[in-house]
């Protein structure tokens, strides 16, 4: 790994805390909605990566969320009871089921992202290309360890 010499300790304690900041900060936008259908942000995180991976196997979801089978159960079971998921046996092998949202679900998931993407773009639209292309470079390299 390349030694970041110019990088102190203390300038990446801040780059943390602004990180869980601006997390914090998007995915309480939305609190006011999850309360509206008494869901919490686990349920949001599976309705958005349902939404991003239409028919993604619980298996595939269960990677992307990095949760427990018996977490990702319960929230899959309030997702059903709620009328916002449902499933689809696999074509080739039964034993896997498919995830997708139901009208009720994509508009609670248009929703949540109609009021995180005013952050975002706000956020965007105040910096300038070379800026949002760095973010996004950072974001991923972040992402990818």
């Amino acid at each position: 790994m390349k030694e970041l010499l110019y990088l102190k300790d203390d300038q990446l304690k801040d780059l943390i805390e602004k990180l869980f900041i601006g997390y914090r900060e998007t995915f309480s936008d939305s609190k006011k909605i999850l309360d509206k259908y008494s869901i919490g942000i686990a349920h949001q995180k599976a309705i958005h990566l349902i939404s991003m991976y239409k028919g993604i196997s619980i298996t595939e979801l269960l990677k992307k969320l990095k949760v427990t089978k018996q977490s990702l159960n319960r929230v899959l079971k309030d997702l059903t009871k709620l009328d916002i998921i449902f499933f689809k046996k696999d074509d080739q092998d039964t034993r896997i089921k498919h995830i997708f949202l139901n009208e009720r679900g994509i508009k609670i998931f248009n929703e949540i992202f109609e009021i995180q993407k005013k952050r975002i773009y706000n956020a965007l639209l105040n910096s300038s290309s070379e800026e949002v292309v760095n973010f996004d470079n950072v974001l991923v390299k972040i992402i990818n360890g």
